[in-house]
């Protein structure tokens, strides 16, 4: 082989380990922001929102329920928007319900919500999902 094919040959072997390094260290959040991680059985969580980032990939709601401090995962700006879901409707001190999946580790406050309902009204985040 000549020095030109085994300088090709390394370029593109560095090319598909540096791939497969990505891929791998992607994988830890692919798999948070899936489903995998969350309890099958549905949940309701009840309370009051202390904090809120909105936007890509999902938003997050810091919510105080039973004097504990609670992640809620709702939506992308899109999902939102389509269930009639406004980011001004996800400000501190505004009380929700959230109803989805608790996190499979109990230890861990993190509830991903597939309904949201404020003031009595629903807002379906997920309606392919029972």
């Amino acid at each position: 082989m000549s020095s030109m094919q085994t300088s090709l040959v390394q370029r593109v072997l560095g090319f598909v380990a540096g791939i497969a390094i990505a891929l791998a260290m992607s994988l830890p959040a692919f798999a948070h922001h899936g489903w995998a991680w969350a309890e099958d059985g549905n949940s309701e969580l009840s309370g009051v929102i202390v904090a809120a980032k909105l936007g890509n990939p999902h938003g997050e709601l810091t919510l105080e329920a039973d004097g504990a401090k609670w992640i809620v995962e709702v939506g992308q700006p899109w999902r939102n928007e389509r269930a009639g879901l406004k980011d001004d409707m996800l400000t501190k001190g505004v009380k929700l319900t959230a109803i989805g999946h608790r996190h499979v580790d109990p230890k861990k406050r993190v509830f991903k919500a597939e309904r949201i309902v404020i003031d009595g009204k629903t807002f379906d985040l997920y309606p392919d999902r029972d």
